[in-house]
């Protein structure tokens, strides 16, 4: 049903794009924005992990630079049956993380440094493993095409101004009626669109990623952590990259806890209370496989080498 769902919004999207093309331009309008609709997917998805770990400054590390958190994402891939995806880590005190990748073959994961030094090995482990559900439900495609037509919309929106005067129906069909839609309705459409494919996936990961860890109670406790922080904590380059807010665990912008329309991300205390009531289920169980993934629980006083956050103070990991 989800799947469904999410077919018929990207269908919608794309509809929508031409539609635009059609009121600034008529039929031929409608035909370049098609051509530029196919165009925008093929690159993004081509391109979309490169340019999403790009904005972030994202810095990729391995079994040598950081074990611990790679070993964790290497058992949860087994746990999930994927192939094991790239790991990276972002420099950013705001705790969140995201997946990227056109397939499972093709993905990577990547967590903030915040989110390594604030959060324990159990909830880094929920977080994670939300992650790699996206990636089984190949939604990191899906959304990062939404988000690029999303773009697209607004965009080809703003050249409708420069048509507003056209008197030429051949051109501009509705006259001024259609410039106004483009202006201001396909936009508006576009991003509710965007808003709710990101919500529906959001609730399916976070269900899928409790199986993989073996636990809901570990992403549940993260999912309050992130929240919290996100309303103190400053993220630069999600500000400057607001199109790929909808990507992240939690929204990176403003940490917005209400669950309406315009919400990049479903209602924080409604995704834990379903986590919460998986874990109270007496159908689910901990299979031995998500056990393999439960991280060791490590003294304070021992130095730690795999996410630089053992010791009594904080200090910075192999990725800074």
């Amino acid at each position: 049903m989800n799947l469904m769902r999410t077919a018929m919004l990207l269908a919608f999207m794309t509809a929508l794009f031409m539609g635009v093309g059609y009121l600034i331009g008529g039929q031929g309008g409608m035909m370049i924005a098609l051509v530029v609709a196919a165009g925008m997917n093929f690159f993004s998805y081509w391109n979309s992990d490169r340019m999403v770990l790009s904005a972030y400054h994202a810095q990729e590390v391995d079994e040598r630079t950081a074990p611990e958190f790679y070993g964790m994402v290497r058992d949860l891939s087994a746990n999930a049956g994927l192939p094991m995806p790239r790991v990276y880590v972002f420099d950013s005190e705001q705790p969140n993380a995201f997946a990227t990748g056109r397939n499972p073959q093709n993905a990577a994961v990547a967590a903030s440094t915040g989110l390594l030094r604030r959060l324990t090995p159990e909830e880094v482990s929920g977080v994670m493993a939300h992650e790699l559900a996206h990636i089984e439900n190949r939604d990191t495609l899906t959304m990062t095409i939404t988000a690029t037509l999303a773009g697209a919309i607004s965009m080809l929106s703003n050249f409708a101004f420069f048509f507003s005067g056209s008197r030429d129906d051949r051109n501009n069909p509705l006259g001024f009626v259609g410039v106004l839609i483009a202006m201001i309705v396909a936009p508006l459409a576009a991003m509710l669109v965007q808003m709710a494919i990101s919500r529906t996936r959001e609730y399916a990961a976070d269900h899928r990623g409790a199986q993989i860890c073996g636990n809901p109670l570990w992403l549940s406790s993260a999912l309050a952590k992130i929240a919290g922080a996100a309303t103190r904590l400053h993220n630069e380059d999600a500000e400057r990259n607001p199109a790929t807010a909808h990507m992240f665990i939690i929204n990176p912008l403003s940490g917005e806890r209400m669950d309406n329309l315009f919400s990049t991300h479903p209602n924080t205390e409604n995704r834990i209370a379903a986590l919460e009531q998986m874990a109270r289920e007496a159908t689910f169980r901990s299979t031995p496989e998500a056990s393999a993934a439960k991280p060791a629980r490590r003294s304070r006083t021992v130095p730690d080498t795999g996410w630089g956050r053992g010791g009594s103070e904080p200090r910075k990991g192999p990725w800074s």
